[in-house]
């Protein structure tokens, strides 16, 4: 029995935060990680995705502007996709977690490579991969961080294709000359338009329902999807897979839809949602049920465990399934954990799930990218606010029209009429992400609008839009 104040079962960004955070204040940590530290962020999410998308969004962008040329593209395309890949494979370091392992022990941190599982109060089991067992005790507390994993939807033939998951499609050594896409949310819009603009000839999205991006603004969706149809993506909407036939691994793909119709595909990418990766943590050993996401108070600790020794940050518990949002709840949970370790007072709980509660800022790295922060009007409406909305197009403030011919994009802020506060902002244009803080300020500490009005924005760029949308407002 190997002995720590603090387990940490999980090293992807939140399981990291939590166990340097931790170990700076002076409590002995180990972290248990059965793939590579770092986690799907660093190796098969966030980072490979946003290194494949950085040349499409910069092509698009220079494409708008005057004067400037992509070289290339008399000759099929302006981008080498034989360079982007060995960029994304330096990106993620040869997936390689050297790097990751040595800033852990770095921080103190004792990594233990395994398979972690819950094997009763403070204990935890590592099943090592030779195949030998290792069990540790926690004086404190463990931490659940194991994220999330894709989900393949019971479409017949389906898991017998060896569909792409974000895994594969970030991992991709040869694009595609065909690719259909099941799925119209994040993962669906970003690696559509990557695969396109990488060289795809031909990408097919299908949609079961009417819009993609349903969980943001309907705008948001419709601009992206103009912007994809306009790129040559075929977006097929009311439409899904019956049958997915591929009769040899590694050939074409056959896919049977519920209309009718059939599509050959070289790959097809499932892009279906994502799940709490709890069906294999030993969660029934301490009385929690297995295959959910982990229940956790405003500190993160899991619900209906006696002496409130378990927490669970990032995707596992289910809040919100973002890295910086994963990061964020580590950082508090830690801080929980190393104050009731010392006997200190529990600091601060109330204002530990404000960015939770208030709405996750989340980015959609197409082109136009779509940033958000807070309640769209449906939820505000739905939660029963007094709901007042204005919008702005943003090609019509003058920093957006300097970007370049064809900038195009929509702002829209939800004000709670009662308190003249912002519940949720939402922006949809070319480099759009940065603007994305300051709405996560105004946001999340409830800035009153007279007070906006002062925050005067630079003159041009295209955070003018902020004075726009007050003006609509009729400040």
């Amino acid at each position: 029995m190997e002995s720590f104040d603090v387990i940490v079962i999980g090293a992807g960004p939140a399981g990291e935060v939590a166990a340097g955070r931790i170990a700076a204040a002076g409590l002995s940590t180990a972290i248990v990680e059965s793939e590579l530290a770092g986690g799907e962020c660093s190796y098969w999410a966030c980072m490979p995705s946003k290194a494949l998308l950085r040349p499409v969004d910069l092509a698009g962008e220079v494409s708008r502007v005057t004067g400037l040329r992509l070289a290339g593209q008399d000759e099929g395309g302006p981008i080498d996709a034989a360079a982007v890949l060995a960029r994304r494979d330096a990106v993620v370091s040869h997936y390689d977690d050297t790097g990751q392992a040595g800033w852990l022990e770095s921080a103190g941190v004792t990594l233990v490579r395994g398979t972690g599982r819950l094997a009763g109060p403070r204990r935890v089991e590592v099943t090592t991969a030779d195949g030998g067992t290792r069990t540790l005790a926690a004086n404190h507390a463990v931490m659940l961080a194991t994220g999330s994993r894709s989900v393949i939807p019971p479409v017949a033939g389906l898991a017998a294709a060896r569909p792409w998951t974000n895994r594969e499609a970030t991992g991709v050594r040869a694009i595609p000359e065909r690719l259909v896409v099941i799925g119209g949310g994040v993962v669906a819009c970003e690696m559509a338009q990557a695969m396109r603009g990488l060289g795809t000839r031909e990408v097919t999205i299908l949609v079961r329902g009417g819009h993609l991006l349903t969980r943001m603004e309907p705008f948001a969706g419709e601009l992206v999807a103009r912007s994809l149809a306009d790129q040559g993506v075929d977006i097929r909407r009311h439409e899904s897979a019956e049958k997915v036939e591929r009769p040899e691994p590694g050939g074409e793909v056959t896919v049977r839809l519920a209309s009718g119709g059939t599509i050959t595909a070289d790959e097809i990418l499932v892009a279906a949602g994502r799940r709490s990766a709890t069906d294999d943590l030993g969660l029934a050993s301490v009385g929690l049920p297995q295959s959910r996401p982990v229940e956790v108070d405003d500190s993160m600790r899991a619900t209906g465990v006696a002496d409130g020794w378990l927490y669970a940050v990032g995707d596992v518990n289910g809040r919100a399934l973002l890295t910086h949002m994963g990061k964020y709840q580590a950082r508090a949970a830690a801080d929980v954990i190393v104050a009731r370790a010392r006997g200190e007072a529990d600091d601060r709980p109330g204002m530990r799930d404000r960015a939770d509660r208030a709405g996750a800022p989340q980015v959609v790295f197409t082109d136009p990218q779509v940033c958000a922060v807070g309640r769209t009007e449906a939820q505000a409406r739905d939660e029963g606010f007094d709901v007042r909305v204005v919008e702005y197009d943003m090609e019509q403030v003058a920093g957006g029209y300097l970007l370049g011919d064809g900038y195009r994009g929509r702002a829209k802020a939800v004000v709670d009429e009662r308190r003249r506060v912002l519940l949720g902002v939402t922006f949809v244009a070319p480099g759009a992400a940065e603007l994305l803080h300051a709405a996560t300020i105004a946001v999340t500490a409830e800035v009153p609008l007279d007070d906006l009005w002062h925050a005067v924005p630079a003159y041009p760029t295209v955070s003018e839009v902020w004075l726009r949308l007050l003006e609509a407002y009729g400040l």
